[in-house]
């Protein structure tokens, strides 16, 4: 297969990126450089070979998943800037 700059112009606009006139020739090299890297990829032999799914092989150890109240509101609140007896108070930043 081989990238053209119809193609260029496809991929951008799936990725919704905008890309100018000038960067379409270039574009187009990189992208088929790319193909070609993968090319020689698809020369190897993988027979045999199992799929890499993550780095390691080590199984997760799981917790049970248990809501417990560690610290008290006063003791989470006494060294916040601004609170009141409940909640941490903070600058609006978002305007209606």
């Amino acid at each position: 297969m081989v990238i053209d700059k119809q193609t260029v112009h496809k991929v951008a606009d799936l990725a919704r990126i905008e890309i100018k006139d000038s960067e379409v020739d270039h574009l187009t090299k990189e992208m088929n450089k790319i193909l070609t890297f993968m090319e020689k990829l698809n020369e190897l032999d993988t027979e045999g070979v199992k799929p890499l799914v993550y780095m390691n092989e080590e199984a997760n150890v799981w917790r049970e998943d248990v809501a417990k109240n560690e610290i008290s509101v006063k003791d989470g609140l006494k060294n916040a800037a601004l609170h009141n007896e409940r909640f941490f108070m903070v600058p609006k930043i978002i305007e209606k």
